[in-house]
């Protein structure tokens, strides 16, 4: 595309916003009635009243998309914008790329002799976007960062969260002196946290390439400097991802957050972990429930011993009273 035309093109977005700014501001109530109730019709380009009716102006703009999409393959083809800001790529998704194909805008290849130029050109720009120790840094971090959350099985959201914090740990020079796996790994732990989709640190650890002991101490720092407030971690939270890896239905789930609520009440979680406590509840539903499962078959998804649901369930049948036949 030629330059010239990209700056008149520009140019009439900029007029056309403008446009639309000024006409808007104009209209504020209705000069018949006063009434704020106002509506943009596009499809007939007007600017009524809700109240009486009166049209307030006409042939106003439509700046949306002058094109229509049925699905959203569609809407990829004819979009003709980048991808959204995100914060788990170094540059934030902001930065340009020359494509590695060798071919021209109109899709023409493009000549021996130009493709050395092109080549070197690509090389150059590849290595201008990791310029300095920051961007390296980051570039490693959150390749790692997003290499954990897939191992984890993490949605967007909580990726999106663990990198706002391992950049604020950067800005703040906090990571000098530790290891970058030890610090995203606890990024990810904070933002599990923070967003109520629980991880074990042991969960953690298994898929890190550094101990527990590390990452613990990565944790706690980052906690104090940051000033992060964290509340502890609810049983109630493991319910539905224990539950579905056991198969069980909606019905325990609810039953498993009923008897932990009961828990919680008599003060029955404090100072246990709360995988034991939320997997002898799951374990107490689905027998109550008629869906009974091992108590191998829990443990082994909540990751803790049979010893430990065995004196959880226990507790729980002892302090709420539960009539159950084991």
């Amino acid at each position: 595309m030629d330059f010239t035309y990209t700056k008149s093109y520009i140019k009439v977005l900029v007029a056309l916003y403008i446009m639309e700014k000024t006409e808007t501001k104009k209209v504020h109530a209705c000069p018949e009635c006063g009434s704020h109730k106002l509506i943009r019709d596009y499809s007939r380009a007007e600017v009524t009243c809700d109240e009486c009716g009166l049209v307030i102006s006409e042939d106003i703009i439509d700046t949306g998309p002058e094109w229509r999409a049925f699905d959203h393959e569609q809407g990829e083809k004819r979009g003709r914008v980048g991808a959204p800001m995100t914060y788990t790529i170094h540059d934030k998704g902001l930065s340009t790329m020359i494509d590695w194909k060798n071919k021209d805008i109109h899709g023409r290849d493009i000549s021996a002799g130009r493709r050395a130029q092109i080549y070197r050109m690509r090389k150059w720009h590849k290595r201008i976007k990791v310029a300095d120790a920051k961007d390296r840094n980051l570039a490693f971090a959150l390749t790692e960062l997003d290499r954990l959350s897939s191992h984890l099985h993490l949605p967007r959201n909580i990726r999106e969260g663990a990198a706002m914090v391992y950049r604020k740990a950067v800005d703040k020079r906090l990571i000098r002196g530790r290891s970058i796996e030890s610090v995203t790994s606890a990024c990810i732990y904070i933002a599990c946290r923070e967003y109520k989709v629980p991880r074990t640190l042991d969960e953690i650890v298994e898929h890190s390439r550094v101990d527990k002991k590390e990452i613990g101490r990565s944790y706690r720092f980052i906690t104090r400097e940051l000033e992060i407030k964290l509340y502890p971690t609810s049983p109630v939270d493991y319910i539905p991802r224990f539950a579905t890896e056991l198969g069980l239905s909606g019905k325990v789930q609810r039953k498993a957050q009923d008897i932990l609520e009961g828990a919680i009440k008599v003060g029955l979680t404090s100072g246990r972990g709360p995988t034991g406590v939320c997997a002898a509840a799951i374990y107490l539903a689905a027998i109550m429930e008629g869906e009974r499962r091992t108590q191998k078959a829990v443990s082994e998804v909540a990751k803790v011993t049979e010893v430990t649901v065995r004196n959880r369930y226990k507790e729980i049948i002892e302090k709420l009273g539960i009539d159950v036949k084991i």
